[in-house]
């Protein structure tokens, strides 16, 4: 059964791991990669990633991305939505945090924000507003 507005806006604004998917090349399929992301309902959604990364650069061509996150207990379900880049901005420590704070134990968080920061290089945040939605819950098959 196809979601409620309200039913995938809320399943997406929890902290499952997406899949993202992007145009790369046109004669190739999408680039697909598991990513983490944020989304509050009725707002944008972003990722973190470096600026020239493959996934960055495909973005940045394509103007466009989608994304898709399920589960399968306690029922399978899944939201995908796809929509136009809305902007990208400069990392920050806050950012960081936020995104850590939704995937990581709270413990935990301080030393990945720190690893993160001194480890694995410039991000940006790339914010996409979702325009189209696909959505279903199967119940528990």
């Amino acid at each position: 059964m196809t979601l409620s507005m309200r039913e995938r806006e809320l399943f997406l604004a929890e902290p499952h791991i997406g899949a993202l998917s992007v145009i790369e090349r046109p004669d190739r399929a999408p680039l697909t990669v598991p990513i983490w992301y944020h989304y509050t309902p009725g707002g944008e959604l972003w990722i973190r990633t470096g600026p020239d990364s493959r996934k960055a650069r495909a973005i940045r061509s394509a103007g466009r991305f989608s994304l898709m996150v399920q589960r399968t207990e306690p029922t399978v379900r899944y939201v995908s939505v796809e929509g136009p880049v809305t902007r990208t901005e400069s990392d920050s420590r806050e950012l960081s945090w936020e995104m850590t704070a939704r995937y990581l134990p709270q413990d935990k968080v301080a030393d990945f924000v720190e690893y993160d920061r001194t480890h694995l290089g410039e991000h940006i945040a790339i914010y996409m507003r979702p325009e189209h939605w696909v959505s279903a819950d199967m119940g528990s098959f």
